[in-house]
């Protein structure tokens, strides 16, 4: 899976458990998004998308969103992206 990371992090505490960013662009896209995440275990992750420069429309948004929950591949690369940057 072809993605450009233009920024990820991921920190940890004992109250919200992991949360984390991923900036990144997928080729043929003309949108820059960020998706956010968090989990208790970093296991079963909750997600936020929205664009992250220039603001697009509703459909290309919720495009991506679809494909973040069809693409396993895809969502769990953006994840071990975040997880990489841990910082404690």
């Amino acid at each position: 899976m072809e993605v450009t990371i233009m920024d990820a992090k991921m920190t940890k505490d004992e109250e919200s458990g992991y949360v984390g960013q991923v900036v990144f662009q997928l080729p043929g896209e003309r949108n820059v998004y960020e998706l956010t995440l968090q989990s208790k275990k970093a296991r079963d992750w909750g997600y936020s998308l929205h664009f992250a420069k220039e603001s697009g429309t509703e459909e290309e948004l919720e495009a991506m969103e679809e494909r973040l929950e069809e693409d396993d591949e895809l969502f769990d690369r953006l994840v071990g992206e975040a997880m990489s940057r841990l910082q404690d």
